[in-house]
């Protein structure tokens, strides 16, 4: 897994997608960056500002948790109906199970297993925020070794649950461990080798 270190951001690009406009999340600077088309308010729909509420922090990280598993998930079995399904009505318009097979070629290509995320808290490298049309941005990665999983994430509150509305995801070397962490671990291991030490002979 050998990727270039690098920050990546979120930018939105316009297209025409049948009768709709689609805009594209992407992870910018990368070949591995995988991009999901995200849906667009269809004409005459509201904005979900007015009744959507900040989640909190237990539902955000199973937002997260849930999305990246079902990713992996479908590309480990090259189904991504479930993917779209989980999608808002605007997500699934622009985006077919096989356009979401294309997006994610790579990922799918090397049989990742995001399963371990289940065993790491995700951090976020900005706040939540909900947009002008009430919609939740999630930003940041889960710290997963010998590489990082960096998500970028859009959500649309639909008959008051979040749904998926856009997604980028992109694998990263995860940094080496600071002198800091290393110095913290030390005493630790001292402890439990002094107490290893001292502990009686059982007879």
């Amino acid at each position: 897994m050998k990727v270039k270190d690098e920050k990546y951001t979120m930018r939105v690009r316009t297209t025409a997608a049948v009768a709709a406009l689609a805009a594209l999340l992407s992870i910018s600077g990368d070949a591995r960056a995988q991009a999901l088309a995200q849906g667009q308010n269809s004409a005459g729909q509201q904005p979900a500002a007015q009744s959507a509420v900040m989640p909190d922090p237990y539902q955000m990280s199973m937002l997260i948790r849930t999305t990246l598993i079902a990713l992996s998930q479908a590309n480990l079995t090259g189904n991504y109906t479930v993917l779209r399904d989980l999608g808002s009505p605007a997500f699934q318009a622009v985006n077919s199970a096989a356009r979401l097979t294309e997006a994610f070629t790579e990922l799918r290509q090397r049989r990742l297993d995001f399963s371990p995320i289940l065993f790491f808290d995700p951090k976020l490298v900005r706040e939540p925020a909900l947009d002008e049309a009430g919609r939740l941005r999630l930003r940041g990665f889960i710290e997963t070794r010998p590489e990082q999983i960096n998500f970028d994430m859009l959500f649309e509150y639909v008959g008051g649950d979040w749904r998926l509305f856009g997604l980028a995801v992109q694998m990263q070397p995860a940094p080496a461990p600071t002198a800091a962490a290393g110095q913290k671990q030390a005493p630790a291991a001292k402890q439990k080798a002094a107490t290893k030490t001292s502990a009686p002979a059982k007879k």
